[in-house]
């Protein structure tokens, strides 16, 4: 018998998780029970609202990470631009900051248990630190901030990773189900879906096995090449540009899951700019510090509220500074602070 557990939360997208349904029942069905699907939650049995209209579907379980079989995650549905409260981002990190990332990271390390999502589910497992180093896929949108994570993004329509299957966008939950039909029932039963369905899977399965084409090559990031509008220039006026930030900050980063606070280190070294950021006891250097004209440019990594690479743009005037930090198609969050 084959488990598959579907997991709702506050503001799923209803296409992600219940097209992945249907296809597990049309498998229960033609397999001679062979298979068990259900709803359920983190929290347990109760009505949960999705995104967009919030019409509600009852799950009828609390997510067992221990039970072997497969656990499917959705994304989420609300306002694509912006950052409020029915924003996909701040859905995402609401959902992320649940009992369902703890139950996540221990289904991945359980035996026996694949962990599938469909378009935004694979970031409620980056956002929780479960994806670094790990080939994904998710909505074409979220790519950028997908890679942010720490995460290795894949253009592709299903990612297989082992006990780790990812879907991109939201009509990927069908190819994300009907593969795993596929991988865990065999083809047979897959056909019979597609040919119930009327729907053939798109796309191949991407696995890290095989022939490398010639070109998977790294690609340099755009921090590692001169910005040509703003020349090296002499030592002294890079001396001069960098001694501005020199010094202590107390700073607060408006982000869309709350505001942080976060002083930073900022020195020079032998002409080389060099800082850290420390958030409680947490602390960080910055990565690939650059002068471009009269702003400061940085990535940093941060684990709280979220695993995010962050990249930084702050300027100064005086004792004040302002900019923004960025991490993919995420709005950007407003930076400000002062000398200590």
């Amino acid at each position: 018998m084959l488990d598959v557990q579907i997991v709702l939360f506050d503001g799923f997208d209803l296409l992600d998780a219940i097209a992945p349904y249907e296809v597990f029942c049309a498998a229960e069905m033609l397999a001679g029970r062979e298979l068990h699907v259900e709803l359920v939650t983190a929290e347990g049995p109760r009505l949960v609202p999705s995104g967009g209209n919030g019409l509600k579907i009852e799950a009828n379980g609390r997510l067992d990470p221990t039970r072997k079989g497969i656990i499917l995650v959705p994304g989420a549905s609300g306002e694509i631009e912006g950052d409020g409260p029915a924003s996909i981002p701040t859905v995402l990190a609401r959902a992320m900051n649940t009992e369902l990332t703890a139950k996540l990271k221990e289904a991945l390390g359980f035996p026996g248990i694949v962990v599938a999502t469909v378009c935004g589910g694979s970031l409620v497992l980056a956002m929780g630190g479960l994806l670094e180093g790990r080939p994904a896929v998710t909505n074409h949108l979220g790519m950028e901030f997908l890679g942010a994570t720490g995460a290795l993004p894949v253009r592709a329509r299903v990612v297989d990773d082992g006990n780790l299957i990812t879907g991109g966008g939201v009509t990927s939950g069908l190819d994300v189900a009907l593969y795993l039909v596929e991988r865990e029932l065999g083809p047979r039963i897959a056909h019979a879906v597609e040919q119930l369905f009327e729907y053939e899977r798109r796309g191949t399965v991407w696995r890290n096995c095989g022939i490398p084409p010639l070109n998977e090559s790294a690609v340099r990031d755009a921090t590692d090449t001169l910005n040509p509008a703003d020349p090296q220039g002499t030592t002294e006026n890079k001396a001069a540009r960098s001694s501005i930030f020199e010094g202590e900050w107390d700073t607060m980063i408006a982000t869309p899951v709350g505001k942080l606070a976060v002083k930073l280190h900022i020195a020079t070294v032998n002409g080389v700019i060099q800082g850290k950021a420390s958030q409680g006891d947490e602390l960080s250097p910055f990565i690939d510090p650059a002068l471009r004209g009269n702003t400061l440019c940085w990535s940093q990594r941060i684990t709280k509220p979220m695993r995010l690479n962050l990249n930084f743009e702050v300027t100064v005037d005086g004792d004040l500074m302002t900019g923004f930090a960025k991490a993919g198609l995420l709005p950007a969050s407003k930076l400000s602070g002062k000398r200590i």
